[in-house]
């Protein structure tokens, strides 16, 4: 069975010259699940209101600069030497992960500063919040009809009339499934227990990491990039294997310092 992608209209209402783009609202979303998940497990992690406030702002800053500076450098450098103006069209998609990821955790060490706490006692604390707002801009992704897959014959394939006649996997919607639900139902579920300083940060780098590079292998490469290495490696593999490098080493170290304070 093919299933046609829909051509849902990425404005979701307009007023006047104003549009309002699904993407952004999505990301709006997002960083509302974040804000709710966070202010129940508030209290227990010993923040207040206020600060969880804060850290939101700090986290949508560091999202939006980072994720589409990242985008830019990373993805589209070209179109952006060419046209700098085109930096600040965020409602046509173009946003990186990766860039975001660095954003946050610039904007995190100023947060953790200003509030006078460890940075990792922080990112452990905002990590099984970041799923759901990642799978909430991946659904933005699907609803804007971009990042779609490679072509496929499975049962489930999906034809995205503007690309072309081919079914593809819906790649969007595999991102949203595994870096979304399924890496926020670990992470939560997980730093439900006490855990050693730099272990939920840990996996989140790993889970992240390890899903993102498997679906890849389904999702069709940016066009202006195509393969970099290998012949099959795509430039999100290539950005995600430092995650996992790093996600090990925190979770190495966060669990021999554990049995080193045991002793």
């Amino acid at each position: 069975m093919i299933i046609l992608y829909p051509e849902i209209d990425p404005v979701l209402f307009q007023l006047g010259p104003l549009k309002i783009h699904w993407y952004g609202t999505m990301y709006l979303i997002g960083f509302g699940i974040a804000w709710w998940l966070g202010s129940r497990r508030a209290e227990k992690a010993n923040i207040t209101p206020e600060q969880m406030s804060d850290l939101i702002f700090y986290g949508v800053l560091g999202v939006v600069l980072g994720g589409r500076l990242g985008y830019v450098l990373f993805y589209d450098l070209p179109t952006f030497l060419d046209t700098p103006l085109s930096l600040f069209k965020i409602w046509q998609g173009g946003m990186s992960f990766h860039g975001g990821l660095i954003g946050v955790l610039v904007a995190t060490w100023l947060y953790a500063r200003k509030i006078k706490r460890r940075f990792f006692e922080v990112t452990d604390f905002i990590a099984p919040l970041v799923p759901l707002a990642l799978g909430a801009g991946r659904i933005g992704n699907f609803i804007n009809g971009e990042l779609w897959g490679r072509p496929t014959h499975s049962d489930w394939g999906m034809v995205f009339p503007h690309v072309d006649n081919l079914a593809r996997h819906p790649s969007q919607l595999y991102q949203a499934a595994l870096e979304g639900l399924a890496l926020f139902i670990i992470l939560w579920l997980f730093s439900k227990r006490p855990r050693p300083t730099m272990a939920v940060s840990g996996l989140f780098l790993i889970g992240y990491g390890t899903f993102r590079f498997l679906v890849e292998f389904v999702r069709t490469p940016d066009a202006q990039l195509g393969f970099i290495a290998f012949g099959w490696m795509t430039m999100g593999q290539l950005l995600t294997l430092p995650m996992l490098i790093a996600g090990l080493i925190l979770m190495g170290l966060a669990y021999s310092r554990s049995v080193e304070d045991s002793k």
